[in-house]
């Protein structure tokens, strides 16, 4: 009896000392997966890890005049920049900063080793028909429909030019629904933060930058696959649709997109920060005097340039204390939200310098089109004044 029950308590003990390892190790998995096992930000900087898609003799998919490779790097680049100029809390490290090629592992490798803590890789989509257009942006899970499958497949098949891929991939054919099923057997324990991550970048895209929102997916991307964060691939616009071939191959298509990417960043970041009472994202200037524009009001009819400032689901009443000091704000016309913009330049340059004075207040503005109280994609605006 004696030794019934020895061996009883020390099954008991044992049983209990398990129970306690699997409820610490959860335990401490919720943690590092909402970021409060990270040190103290000022021992710490957010790593963000950003990936331009594709390089060197892989050029990606093609438009009539570009390449996939160079947009997505351009993008990048800028994107990099943005974030290092107005987060204090934030280092970004680029798995290319030339036009070189790289093998899918090997960027996934750079993140995990250097322990990112984001992880953003820029594409720009291909489709066969040339009317197809807008922004979608992925996180690492199972293909729902054929169209996001077709996606995966095509920046999957990057590793057909690595050497011995076969092995590298355990045999994987990007050319192959059935070679997907591995992702079914793969829980994304970060699908949670890379859907709000992707979500936010979704909404810069569609709030901010008046690209068509194509929504956030799922879809097995061996990149994603392979990272130890929370990860996104962000087609940026398709590359075959002739006006956003055009828009993304341009400077200002580019910042923009750039833009949207750094404000997606900042604002998860800051979501995540907040929980643990931080807060290193420069705050802008204080206004000692109001800023009023100089700008000429555009006639009914006619395309005029201005700074758009803020947007909110709650209509915000046009007095200065509510923007900051400025004292020229008008609301527009939009669907679901109401925008606030300032200045009001037929020119398009006056209202380029205009907002170098306003980012000192609001560093996120950006010149919008405007006619008849409503926003045109800028591009199209542009292209409208070039022909009269």
């Amino acid at each position: 009896m004696l030794d019934y029950q020895t061996t009883s308590n020390k099954q008991q003990v044992t049983s209990n000392l398990g129970y306690i390892l699997k409820l610490l190790f959860i335990v401490l998995l919720i943690f590092n997966i909402t970021g409060f096992s990270r040190l103290a930000a000022s021992e710490k900087k957010w790593v963000i890890v950003i990936d331009p898609g594709h390089g060197g003799k892989d050029p990606g998919a093609s438009g009539s005049f570009s390449k996939e490779k160079n947009i997505t790097l351009a993008i990048a680049l800028k994107a990099g920049e943005y974030i290092e100029q107005n987060m204090t809390n934030a280092t970004v490290l680029y798995t290319r900063k030339t036009d070189v090629f790289l093998d899918i592992k090997n960027r996934a490798e750079f993140a995990n080793k250097n322990k990112a803590d984001l992880f953003i890789s820029i594409h720009a989509n291909w489709a066969e028909a040339k009317n197809i257009r807008g922004t979608e942006t992925f996180v690492m899970g199972l293909a729902k429909d054929q169209q996001n499958l077709e996606v995966a497949m095509k920046e999957n098949e990057v590793i057909l030019l690595e050497d011995d891929y076969s092995t590298k991939y355990e045999g994987f054919d990007p050319k192959s629904p059935e070679s997907y099923i591995i992702f079914t057997l793969m829980q994304n324990i970060f699908l949670e933060q890379s859907t709000s991550l992707a979500s936010k970048l979704q909404s810069q895209y569609k709030d901010r930058v008046n690209r068509v929102d194509r929504g956030v997916k799922q879809a097995g991307f061996w990149v994603l696959f392979m990272t130890t964060m929370p990860s996104i691939l962000t087609e940026t616009g398709f590359i075959t649709n002739p006006e956003e071939e055009k828009y993304l191959s341009t400077k200002q298509g580019q910042d923009y997109i750039a833009s949207a990417i750094f404000r997606a960043c900042r604002d998860y970041i800051n979501d995540i920060d907040k929980k643990n009472g931080i807060s290193l994202i420069r705050e802008p200037a204080i206004v000692t005097r109001p800023v009023t524009s100089t700008g000429v009001t555009g006639q009914k009819g006619e395309i005029s340039y201005m700074i758009q400032i803020a947007a909110s689901v709650a209509r915000k009443e046009l007095i200065p204390e509510n923007f900051k000091g400025i004292n020229d704000v008008i609301e527009l016309n939009t669907q679901d939200r109401f925008k606030y913009a300032t200045g009001n330049f037929i020119d398009y340059s006056e209202a380029v310098n205009f907002r170098k004075k306003i980012e000192i207040i609001y560093p996120d503005a950006f010149v919008i089109a405007v006619r008849d109280n409503k926003i045109l994609p800028l591009q199209e605006a542009l292209e409208l004044n070039k022909q009269k």
